[in-house]
């Protein structure tokens, strides 16, 4: 993690230089009254020379003031971590809470959307991360997308029911001083919203809305849309995906596997009127690179497939969890 106080100046020491200053033109001041009409061009030196420094000291003091706001977020966000269950802290290895939001530029007071939020691993972080000033929407999968999985009607049944339930969820974590809780659904999102979120999160939840669409229902294609209408201008989209290698086949990362291609990704944002303005491979494993038999799912931490004891299980353990693209663009001001 970057040092969290990065000025060279202390408050201490700008405000040193700001009494040494004052009193500087106390006394020179005093002096001019005692000099003769000739004395007016020094008067006038000395003034010059004062207000130049009394302006070095004020640019010296915002970069302490900026610096403590850095620090204030930032020992925030370390505090709100360190506070995490350690399962959720188990996992900082692979998923970089901290490194990702800072990449982001996520802060207090933000409105935020999180697509997917699901049990709320990112959303207990972010809820007393973005404070009272803020606000959280967990943006879901619309409700027609989760019959597409193909498991059953009961297990449709209770995800709808799940998102229709998350902001009562979400207030039952008891989060004091959190941000406040809002829900919509990614492909339906209020038309009051236009124009009024800082933010939207993508985090491992493009695949599934990639691998179901189709020209019936094109649920990527109207997410972004979405998301576009719905950032303020300059907004931002962070998204975190496995990411599968550009030389498998693009049926096999089309989403059905968990992976998607960077390339296509990038298209996809680029494509709706997004920038891409960085990526980072932060959140990155060199060690997964999946043939097309492989799914995303058969690393940690389901480790599907294979049996606890086996060799197969060894290997992937091995690997750890999946490759994963950090990118972060930007609808234009």
């Amino acid at each position: 993690m970057k040092p969290i106080l990065k000025s060279k100046y202390s408050l201490l020491g700008a405000s040193a230089a700001l009494a040494l200053v004052l009193s500087g033109c106390v006394t020179a001041d005093e002096t001019v009254e005692t000099q003769t009409a000739p004395a007016v061009e020094v008067d006038v030196e000395v003034e010059e020379t004062v207000e130049a420094a009394k302006d070095e000291v004020m640019e010296q003091a915002e970069e302490v003031v900026e610096a403590a706001a850095e620090m204030t977020s930032e020992a925030k966000l370390a505090a709100i971590l360190a506070a995490q269950p350690e399962e959720v802290q188990a996992r900082y290895g692979a998923r970089n809470p901290a490194e990702t939001l800072a990449f982001f530029g996520i802060e207090p007071g933000m409105t935020v959307a999180e697509a997917l939020p699901g049990g709320g691993w990112y959303s207990k972080i972010l809820l007393p991360y973005l404070g009272e000033d803020g606000a959280l929407v967990g943006a879901h999968y619309p409700d027609d997308l989760w019959g597409k999985f193909g498991f059953g009607d009961e297990w449709t049944a209770t995800r709808v029911e799940g998102t229709a339930n998350w902001p009562n969820q979400a207030a039952e974590w008891g989060i004091e001083g959190g941000a406040k809780i809002k829900s919509f659904q990614l492909t339906k999102m209020p038309e009051e919203a236009s124009g009024k979120l800082d933010a939207i999160l993508f985090i491992r939840a493009l695949h599934n809305l990639n691998r179901f669409s189709d020209e019936e229902t094109p649920y990527m294609g109207d997410t972004l849309t979405e998301a576009y209408r719905v950032l303020k201008p300059g907004g931002i989209v962070g998204g975190v995906q496995h990411r599968g290698p550009e030389g498998n086949s693009d049926e096999w990362a089309n989403g059905s596997n968990g992976y998607l291609k960077e390339s296509a990704v990038v298209a996809a944002f680029e494509g709706a009127g997004f920038e891409l303005v960085g990526s980072s491979d932060m959140n990155a494993n060199a060690n997964d690179v999946p043939n097309e038999e492989e799914f995303v799912w058969r690393l940690k931490p389901s480790l599907a497939g294979t049996e606890e004891g086996t060799p197969e299980r060894a290997a992937y353990e091995a690997i750890g969890e999946s490759n994963r693209m950090t990118l972060k663009f930007r609808k234009p001001a």
